[in-house]
């Protein structure tokens, strides 16, 4: 079973990988893209823009989208095992239902060397086009994996000797906690933040001062303030 990708930077991503493209949709020119796709072998069928957002379902897909096979998952034990640094990072996300969340997500943790990103199979966004647009190519690079029980996930990434950190409002600073241990970090829900039984499971609960008259943050934007803090801490200057 294929899925449809689009976007020209998430497009140009997928021709750059041998053997990922089946197809290529063109609504636009452009030789950059073309070229790509003749180098990966991939037939191109010329389309026109209102063809194209019909097929995609988004008016977001810049002339360009490509047909590929789903993005893979990967199990909990493959990210534990490829931990790329000394200390392993794992961010755990609960009930995020907002792609552009997810996508945001994967970004920042490319950007921090995070070993992967763990989310449930309902109730989260999954791994779609919108999360690849937005993830500028992440998607690729960030293992993922999606499990039926963050709780259960949660106690077996403890017995494996990592520390759980839910990040919520009425936790101890972010900036005081020392990130030396493997970690796993918590996002919650956009709305209803981190469940009762898993936030049971946290070592240490976070929070971002606010002194606006804002009471909270994006979830995407809270983790990546969490995540660069955990990376600055481990990789300083």
């Amino acid at each position: 079973m294929t899925q449809l990708m689009y976007g020209k930077q998430v497009v140009k991503q997928i021709l750059a990988q041998q053997g990922k493209a089946k197809k290529l949709y063109l609504a636009v020119n452009d030789p950059e893209i073309e070229k790509l796709a003749e180098k990966a072998h991939v037939a191109i069928q010329r389309t026109d823009r209102k063809t194209l957002t019909k097929m995609t379902g988004s008016e977001n897909h810049q002339g360009a989208a490509v047909e590929t096979d789903p993005y893979k998952l990967y199990s909990v034990d493959e990210i534990v095992k490829q931990k790329k640094n000394q200390y392993g990072l794992i961010i755990m996300l609960d009930e995020l239902e907002d792609p552009h969340n997810l996508g945001a997500v994967l970004r920042t943790a490319d950007a921090v060397q995070a070993d992967g990103v763990i989310f449930k199979k309902t109730h989260n966004a999954g791994l779609t086009p919108t999360v690849a647009k937005v993830s500028a190519g992440a998607i690729d690079t960030v293992r993922c994996a999606a499990v039926t029980n963050l709780t259960r996930t949660a106690q077996q990434l403890k017995k494996d000797g990592y520390w759980i950190i839910g990040a919520d409002m009425d936790g101890q600073d972010y900036r005081s906690l020392k990130y030396d241990f493997n970690a796993v970090l918590i996002i919650g829900n956009e709305g209803k933040g981190i469940s009762r039984l898993l936030r049971q499971e946290c070592d240490y609960v976070v929070s971002l001062p606010m002194k606006g008259r804002i009471s909270s943050l994006n979830a995407s934007v809270s983790a990546g303030i969490l995540m660069y803090e955990i990376s600055s801490q481990r990789f300083p200057l």
